[in-house]
């Protein structure tokens, strides 16, 4: 029998007005809304509805309002009688993952998204840091290419066969860059982003968000979610915590995490949450799974 997924995207899907729409049409989404605004001791449904896109753009808002629309989007999923067989999210999207998983309540993965986002804020201020997305290279090559590169970088993000992210100090992205782009890729985009996410620059994040996560009580889930880091199932809570504090720091595996979902028996894959930056990846790492986006009312007109 084919299997369903749930997936959820990471930071770069965020615009300024998104899920105002369905928190002024739809009850559901409004309770669930206030219910997340309500936890948090800043005003995110400001930033997200009317701020501006600067504001938005800030990490530790990003964060926590790309897991909070996702989380309201995934529960009107719910409500029409879909259930998944798995979750995974792209980086900050795993914290939607692990709330649809059922390890923690919709408003505690926001609260701790929140805590994340804030903290990778602080960190990527003291370190002069970046990423830049490499096209048209295999990330094999990649790798053995950065390795010439005097400086931290790394490759974080393997997003799709052409497409990995590479992450480090400015100066040592900027040199591998050039050195990519000599040796074969097609392009090598520095990317506008606050900080070196997902490298070994942002260990210190890494060792906050373990101490963080003491504070928490995660539940056991019958949902396991496929990790970044491993590209494997969690099914326990001491595997997510691991999970958590080395994808602070770790690769994002999003290819493998892909085929896995594949060899499990998924078929059908929903992207839940803004944008579609998931399923054009999907659709370039196995053309053969059914992908539906999901970001706004209209999307639950032909959801089956």
């Amino acid at each position: 029998m084919s299997k369903i997924a749930f997936v959820f995207p990471g930071q770069g899907s965020q615009y300024v007005g998104m899920g105002k729409e369905l928190y002024e049409n739809n009850e559901s989404a409004k309770k669930a809304f206030d219910l997340i605004f309500g936890s948090l001791d800043f005003d995110l449904k400001e930033i997200m509805f009317n701020g501006t896109e600067e504001e938005l753009k800030k990490t530790k808002n990003t964060q926590p309002a790309i897991v909070a629309l996702s989380l309201v989007l995934e529960k009107l999923v719910r409500e029409k009688g879909i259930e998944p067989d798995y979750v995974a999210g792209h980086s900050v999207g795993e914290y939607a993952a692990i709330a649809s998983s059922g390890f923690l309540t919709l408003e505690e993965s926001v609260e701790l998204t929140a805590y994340r986002g804030m903290i990778m804020h602080e960190i990527s201020e003291k370190v002069d840091g970046g990423m830049a997305a490499v096209l048209g290279m295999e990330s094999e090559k990649i790798k053995n290419i950065l390795k010439e590169v005097s400086g931290i970088v790394e490759a974080v993000n393997f997003n799709e066969p052409n497409q990995t992210v590479i992450a480090g100090e400015k100066l040592a992205i900027q040199e591998a860059c050039e050195l990519l782009k000599e040796n074969g890729a097609k392009r090598a985009i520095i990317l506008s982003v606050s900080g070196p996410f997902h490298s070994s620059l942002m260990e210190p994040a890494g060792e906050k968000i373990k101490e963080k996560l003491k504070s928490f009580k995660f539940k056991e889930s019958l949902i396991p979610v496929i990790g970044n880091t491993s590209a494997k199932e969690i099914v326990n809570s001491q595997g997510l915590e691991e999970e958590l504090y080395l994808q602070s720091f770790g690769v994002v595996r999003w290819v493998e995490t892909i085929e896995k979902l594949k060899q499990l028996g998924v078929k059908k894959i929903y992207e839940i949450g803004p944008g579609k930056v998931l399923s054009g990846l999907i659709k370039k790492i196995d053309k053969e799974i059914e992908v539906k986006n999901i970001e706004k009312l209209e999307d639950f007109e032909n959801l089956l």
